[in-house]
Formats: structure tokens, sequence, C-alpha cells
């Protein structure tokens, strides 16, 4: 099979997924924190029936695939494709009301993400990729996106969720490159990667992220024309500390600071 024989469902799923959040979103719904420790790790009740609305949906109609999800753990992560899903990437923002949070689904094939998806309900918008094209629908129409030209760091918007996520270490490596650009922004969890794949945004830098964290958005990017990775350049599908970039030039000058 090819990866368009799967778009059709990757839309049902994402239509699925959004249609089970909603009705939580903007209410006084209860809220678990996940790490044992005072850092709040939030999940909710729409994480997991989101979730648990997709992986049927997966099963009924893949059984012989695998899953990755955030909230219900990884089953046949072996298989040939391995659907890799993030009920609500941005949790936080949900919680509090920012509607900056989305759904997010990667079609792994061997190990490689060949399509990813991020889906907003609430402002109706959906960003996918291929690795070679990535579109943008919504309530504007339906449009190719394209990153934007960055020849240096000083012409840069750089975005990260927050540096108090990132380990002492590493914030520091990261303000190093903060000092350098234009302008600096903090928040946009999943929203802000797709910002840089529309033309918005040139840099993003982020620490301890999993693989549902990033691999959807793997494909949008590159398929936009950018390019993401770890922090020493290696594919970023796994996660961990990741830098994508709408231009090479700037990819480049912020690898140099963040691996040095």
């Amino acid at each position: 099979m090819t990866v368009i024989d799967f778009t059709a469902f990757i839309g049902r799923l994402a239509t699925a997924a959004g249609e089970t959040i909603l009705p939580f979103f903007r209410t006084s719904l209860s809220v678990e924190n996940k790490n044992a420790s005072h850092d709040l790790d939030p999940v909710t009740e729409a994480d997991r029936a989101a979730e648990a609305v997709m992986r049927r949906m997966i099963k009924q109609n893949f059984p012989q695939h695998g899953i990755v999800g955030e909230e219900f753990g990884s089953e046949r992560e072996d298989a040939e494709y391995v659907w890799v899903l993030d009920p609500i990437d941005g949790t936080k923002s949900f919680i509090a009301g920012m509607p900056i949070w989305g759904t997010l689904i990667a079609l792994m094939h061997n190990g490689a993400p060949v399509f990813g998806m991020m889906h907003q309900p609430y402002i109706g918008e959906r960003f996918s990729g291929d690795n070679g094209s990535a579109t943008y629908q919504g309530a504007s129409g339906k449009r190719k996106l394209s990153v934007r030209r960055c020849a240096a760091l000083a012409d840069a918007t750089l975005f990260t969720t927050s540096p108090k996520l990132m380990k002492p270490d590493d914030r520091a490596i990261f303000e190093r490159v903060e000092d350098k650009v234009r302008l600096s922004r903090y928040g946009g969890d999943c929203y802000a990667y797709c910002m840089l794949a529309a033309g918005h945004l040139d840099l993003i830098i982020e620490t301890e992220l999993k693989p549902y964290d990033i691999a959807a958005l793997v494909p949008i990017i590159a398929g936009a024309g950018g390019i993401v990775t770890t922090w020493d350049g290696k594919p970023a599908q796994h996660g961990g500390r990741i830098v994508a970039a709408g231009d090479r030039r700037t990819h480049e000058a912020a690898l140099k600071i963040l691996a040095g």
C-alpha cells in the first residue's frame, strides 16, 4: 500500500478524535497529574477517550498494524506499519482554554514517518505532509505549505514551548541560540511547528520530546521544505532534543551552537 491509500482513513481518524475531544474543551474537566513529582504532566478524560477511539478504528481497519500512543502505550512496534498517536499535544494549553493544542497522527513505514497530520478541531484546521509536500486545510480553504527563507540566526524568529521544560545544561545551551535571534517567543506546542511549515516563523528548539510529540510533525515540515533533526543532526522521529528550521542555513547555524 502507498501513503495515498491511507490519507482518507487518516482524515477519518482526525475527525473522530476531534468530535471526541471538543465536548471537553473549555469545560470544568478533571485533570490528573501523570508525574509523581511536583511538576505537572496533565492528562484528561479527553486525552484518553480520543486515543481510545483512534486505536479502535485502527484495529478494526488494519489489525496487522502497530500502534504507539501517549496514553495507552505500544502494541506491535515492530510491524511494517505503525501508527504514532498523541490525542492532545499541548494538554497544558488545552486545560487553560488556549486553542494551540492539536491531535497528532503519524504513519510510520519500516520505522520512518511517511505521513503526518496535526488536527486542531476547535479552529477547524488541518496541517498534513508526506515529506514531499505539505498542505493546510481550514476556514480559508486549502493550500500548499511552504517554509520561508531565513539566511541567518540574526533574522530568525525562534519558538520553544518553555525553557523551564529543559534540563539546566540544555537550557544554558538554548539561551546561547536565543541570544542570537531577532525574536524569541514561548508557547505554541505542536501549533508552532505548523506555523514554521506555513512560513510564519523560522526556528524551534525543544528537549525531552517523545516519539508521539514529533513523529507526525516531521513529514509536515519536510514536505513544506524545512528540516527537523535532533541537536546532533540525527533523525527526529524518536524524540529527544529537537531542532526544526525552515531554512537549512538557520538549521546549520543553530546546530553548531547546540552541538558545541
